[in-house]
């Protein structure tokens, strides 16, 4: 009984009350239907928000997994493998905040004439190439070519951010699959005439499956609802928005109540099936 009243209190009845201040206007005094979902699916703002979110779940999920892979297998390959795992999960180990603000100071921008104090712009600069303002640029570095919607530099700048900071957890989580496979299996593949890549992708691959689902799902849900690392670095300007700091605007700066809810459910409704996939998943598992 404790535990369901803990639970009804502080999720069961937000979620209920969130559903139905999504239904009224900015203050909840006069019910207007579904216009505020209209006005996230029709405004441009909003739009923009959702395609940033879209980038994040493909761009920053599909490059944490990939790299994760590739590091836990080349990691187990060396004599300082323990250093070398450190060395890419030390991120990990940074508060989000904390990292958006160590990567703020690494894109610093600074105009012509004055010293330029990021490091990557520095480090530019000192063989030749023009200074980039990596969190407000929209066009293509050194070029004049200006990408549409969510495709600019700065949301690119950003999703690289999450994807340093994330490759070390599915580094960890892969390799310890990696190290659950037979070495007896590998070795046999080797003397059949097996090569590393077809090694790769017809034994690791396939034993590694439900493990990278898993990482896949976590990454999923974090780029759904990424907020802190947007908002410390460029506080959704320059069409960086993604929903969550969308609707923190929305109620903290416009004090708009019935549009924040309504972002909020669009966000709740699109991590839930994720959610519920991956719970059924660790069932399954739990069962076999």
């Amino acid at each position: 009984m404790p535990a369901f009243l803990f639970v009804t209190v502080f999720l069961i009845y937000p979620v209920i009350d969130t559903l139905r201040i999504s239904f009224f206007n900015r203050n909840s005094t006069e019910f207007i239907g579904l216009d505020n979902y209209e006005y996230v699916f029709t405004n441009s703002t909003a739009q923009s928000a959702l395609l940033n979110n879209v980038l994040w779940l493909v761009l920053f999920t599909v490059l944490a997994v990939g790299l994760g892979l590739l590091f836990a297998v080349l990691s187990g390959r060396v004599r300082y493998e323990a250093m070398a795992k450190a060395a890419v999960f030390i991120p990990m180990a940074i508060s989000f905040v904390a990292a958006a603000v160590i990567w703020r100071f690494m894109y610093a921008y600074a105009p012509e004439g004055f010293t330029q104090i990021g490091l990557i712009n520095a480090a530019g600069t000192g063989v030749g190439l023009e200074p980039i303002a990596w969190l407000v640029e929209h066009p293509l570095p050194y070029t004049d070519v200006t990408l549409p919607g969510p495709l600019h530099t700065n949301n690119f700048a950003l999703v690289a951010v999450g994807v340093w900071m994330w490759t070390g957890f599915a580094m960890v989580i892969l390799s310890a699959g990696l190290k659950g496979i037979s070495t007896d299996i590998l070795e046999a593949a080797r003397v059949d005439g097996a090569g590393e890549w077809q090694i790769f992708r017809r034994i690791i691959l396939p034993v590694l499956s439900p493990t990278i689902a898993v990482v896949a799902t976590t990454l999923v849900i974090q780029a759904l609802k990424k907020f802190d690392m947007v908002w410390v670095m460029t506080a959704g300007n320059f069409e960086t928005d993604v929903v969550a700091t969308l609707m923190f605007k929305q109620m903290f700066n416009f004090s708009d109540f019935g549009r924040a809810a309504a972002l909020a459910v669009v966000l709740l409704a699109a991590i839930l099936p994720i959610m519920l996939i991956s719970i059924r998943r660790f069932r399954a598992q739990e069962e076999t």
